[in-house]
């Protein structure tokens, strides 16, 4: 089963993209922010790590560089409600896998993972 981990600041959005998930076949594990997620012991558990740009505390982009420091090659799918194409920009730079603006639609969200999936394959 392909693991994959949900970071985001909001409980409503985390249980929405977990449910769609679960109903696609992969398992889940959801964080309430980035520390919580880089001090998980299951963050090689990962195929793919959806990642909000913006939290309380430490920001996406954030998280995408204390994974890139650590040599953690976990593909970095960003969600985000607000964000400018240069910080859109700086998180591809960075390796990230794609970028989906919320609301997104279901079927791209799902296409990026299958990406991440395929390239940490």
């Amino acid at each position: 089963m392909s693991l994959i981990s949900i970071v985001d600041d909001d409980a409503s959005v985390r249980s929405g993209i977990e449910n769609l998930l679960k109903a696609v076949g992969y398992a889940t594990m959801s964080f309430a922010s980035g520390e919580e997620f880089l001090a998980s012991p299951h963050v090689d558990d990962a195929l793919c790590v959806l990642l909000d740009l913006r939290m309380r505390g430490m920001q996406g982009l954030e998280v995408q560089r204390q994974l890139n420091a650590e040599h953690r090659r976990i593909p970095v799918v960003f969600i985000s409600a607000h964000a400018d194409d240069n910080t859109v920009e700086r998180a591809l730079q960075h390796g990230a896998i794609g970028f989906v603006r919320k609301p997104f639609a279901e079927d791209k969200l799902l296409c990026l993972i299958e990406l991440a999936i395929g390239r940490n394959a």
